[in-house]
């Protein structure tokens, strides 16, 4: 056969795949020879990204989707992608700040020369008339979240994490409920506040009486006019029409899936003070995210890849930094910080970029897929490391509290004592321990017994304070007992009341033994020394979602998390 007539036949297939891929592109060497000549085996792909109006677009991402390969454009808008598998085709995205991403359908050979990505320009303007989408297929839309996002089989994609987690209950929390309604789990009202008067100030709240049943305090009985921002956090797509006027128990539709998926990934931006990087005290929850809602009969979603294409998508950087928890995590009432999760992190090593965490690394871990959509709806395999659960542990995750703190305790006898020594540090956690919520309490339990069971006497040393429960131990009533509670302790300023979980009231700060980041905290206890035989010395650590009292007026019999428990025996010579 002559020599041309081989050559043609070789390389009559890559033409007929570019024929069909559609790529703008010059033909790719094969391994053949030429005159006795090995032919060069091509590893590159080059091309441009441009605007829809033709100008290049500089720094674009050209990525190898579902991969770490990428390469960013120069100021001409070109890209070369090299070092790829000779003959292993790939498909590419490309990504600028403000465009969507575009790609992700088609495959390429190396060798690909002349390709095109036209990118088309995010809207600037958000859309307030937006129907949110909700999470749920059975809301009959085919972008619904779990339609693609679940599995019956693979319960670790997003949206089967997502509705087990505390941000979907947020508009159903039964403790939140019972708080902002003033009831206990059964429906119990508590009466509403009555006032006294003084003459400086006028009119003044006063303490309820208890000698009545009570079941607790409650935002409506002390605003029974006003339905307060607690919406704002809770349920975020009712909130934004009107934050300081909605009702969280007036929410319907999407508004009941509490934080629901379609919020999250419409969030643009977070408004933050500059001066301090905190959220301004006026701008709870939603009213501090900046959104992209698209317009009518279209639809967006932000997320935390920038190769998510064919499709609306786009990649927001927020979404992976710990500003975009600011907005819920941070809440300043009657000039009083409350809420400071996140100003904690904010303070600490944590923030720093390249050596500590964000809130996504502890609460949002990786590894736990290595795809976070069906595959049978075009998923592609990644790397486990960059795929973040959407089953977000917090408060009520054991896993996550007993990986929070450590705890090193020692006895030594001492002048005829049993002297324990305990240090715990926030050794793990990139906020104080505990956060957010003034109800929470970490409660350090120290016990010394006789070989026989036989409660040792303290000698010296702290103990629970009355507001840790006076009754049976056996039933979490610990005042008096020796050990220490971490916690911030909140006053009502007319009341009296310490300490309170009404912090819609101005309250002050009286205690604030919480743990920061690397902090620690020594306490040292003294023993009566029995004599003879050992004396056997338990530890505790135990997480408390509510102080007692009020876990008892409203009836939710949270129970106690155990964070750390050790037991040991020294002699008693």
């Amino acid at each position: 056969m002559p020599m041309h007539k081989r050559f043609l036949l070789n390389i009559l297939p890559w033409l007929i795949l570019g024929l069909v891929t559609g790529c703008s592109q010059t033909i790719p060497a094969s391994p053949s020879t030429l005159h006795g000549t090995t032919l060069p085996t091509e590893t590159i792909i080059s091309g441009v990204v441009m605007a829809e109006d033709g100008h290049p677009i500089p720094g674009a991402t050209v990525r190898v989707k579902a991969s770490e390969q990428h390469v960013l454009t120069g100021s001409d808008g070109k890209f070369e992608l090299t070092s790829l598998e000779q003959a292993k085709s790939v498909i590419l995205t490309a990504w600028a700040p403000g465009y969507y991403i575009n790609g992700g359908s088609e495959k390429y050979l190396p060798g690909a020369t002349g390709l095109q990505f036209v990118l088309k320009k995010i809207s600037e303007t958000d859309n307030p008339n937006y129907r949110w989408l909700s999470a749920f297929a059975s809301a009959g839309d085919a972008g619904n979240c779990e339609n693609c996002h679940a599995n019956s089989q693979d319960p670790a994609l997003p949206f089967s994490q997502w509705k087990e987690d505390a941000h979907a209950l947020s508009a159903n929390n039964v403790r939140f409920l019972s708080m902002y309604l003033g009831r206990d789990l059964q429906g119990n009202q508590s009466p509403p506040r009555l006032y006294g008067y003084n003459r400086d100030y006028g009119r003044v709240p006063l303490a309820p009486d208890l000698s009545k049943p009570y079941f607790g305090p409650g935002y409506k009985l002390d605003f029974p006019d006003t339905t307060g921002n607690c919406a704002t956090c809770h349920i975020p797509a009712v909130a934004i029409i009107d934050p300081n006027n909605t009702d969280p128990t007036s929410a319907t539709g999407v508004g009941k899936e509490g934080i629901t998926c379609d919020v999250c990934h419409k969030v643009w931006d977070v408004q933050l003070n500059p001066n301090t990087g905190l959220p301004y005290p006026n701008m709870t929850g939603v009213v501090s995210l900046v959104f992209r809602r698209p317009a009518q009969d279209q639809q967006f979603f932000a997320g935390p890849f920038d190769d998510v294409a064919p499709g609306r998508d786009t990649y927001t950087p927020i979404q992976q930094q710990s500003q975009f928890c600011a907005a819920c995590h941070f809440g300043t009432f009657w000039n009083t910080q409350v809420y400071n999760s996140f100003g904690e992190w904010l303070a600490s090593p944590y923030n720093n970029p390249r050596t500590g965490r964000t809130c996504q690394d502890c609460h949002m871990p990786t590894a736990k897929n290595d795809h976070f959509a069906r595959l049978d709806k075009g998923a592609m395999i990644r790397d486990p490391m960059v795929i973040f659960s959407h089953q977000m542990p917090g408060a009520s995750d054991t896993n996550l509290l007993q990986n929070a703190v450590s705890l090193i305790a020692n006895a030594h006898n001492e002048n005829n004592q049993i002297i324990v020594k305990v240090s715990v540090t926030n050794n793990n956690t990139g906020h104080d321990v505990p956060t957010d919520s003034p109800l929470r309490q970490v409660i350090l339990m120290v016990r010394a017994y006789d070989q026989n069971g036989k409660v040792l006497t303290l000698l010296s040393g702290p103990t629970i304070p009355e507001w840790g429960g006076v009754g049976n131990p056996k039933d979490g009533y610990d005042a008096g007992l020796p050990g220490k509670i971490y916690a911030k302790t909140l006053m009502e300023l007319w009341t009296g009341i310490t300490p309170s979980g009404a912090y819609w009231n101005p309250t002050r700060i009286i205690s604030d033994t919480r743990l920061a980041p690397f902090e620690s905290d020594t306490s040292s206890y003294s023993f009566s020394n029995p004599g003879i035989g050992s004396a056997q010395i338990e530890v505790k650590l135990l997480y408390r979602r509510a102080f007692i009292t009020l876990r008892d007026q409203k009836g939710w019999g949270v129970p106690d998390i155990i964070m750390n428990h050790q037991e040991f025996s020294i002699s008693s010579k």
